[in-house]
């Protein structure tokens, strides 16, 4: 399978829910958000392990998707980049967040499985969608 098709089974699982399915995708030791520091955005915290990414999903539930649409996936030796639009709306504040284009970097090992994981997106929009102010 190429690295493509496993990105886009990866959506597809997400799409169904299926976060096991996932997990089974990303080695034991990926490393997740890995240009991320502290940004106080539950979902975009760097976490290491398949463990902890279980956690990035279980934060996940603190915001509604309204779309969700990967759009071009490019692929260049072990790296996917996926190209996104993306809307949500942040359940404890009614906020919505709109990324046109958002960046997903996959890194992929020997393997075959996803060694490292980052967004590119508007942090500070995030940020904002969850202040009540």
């Amino acid at each position: 399978m190429s690295n493509i098709q496993t990105v886009q089974n990866i959506y597809a699982a997400f799409g169904r829910g299926d976060i096991p399915a996932i997990l089974e995708c990303l080695e034991e030791n990926v490393i997740w958000e890995y240009d991320k520091v502290d940004s106080e955005i539950p979902w975009l915290e760097p976490r290491q392990g398949r463990t902890e990414v279980a956690k990035f999903f279980e934060a996940l539930l603190a915001v509604e998707f309204q779309t969700f649409q990967p759009k071009h996936l490019l692929e260049s030796g072990n790296i996917v980049v996926s190209l996104n639009d993306v809307a949500f709306v942040v359940k404890a504040t009614g906020k919505t967040v709109i990324e046109e284009d958002e960046i997903h970097i996959w890194h992929f090992g020997a393997r075959g499985q996803v060694v490292k994981f980052c967004h590119k997106t508007d942090t500070h929009r995030h940020w904002l969608a969850l202040r009540e102010v």
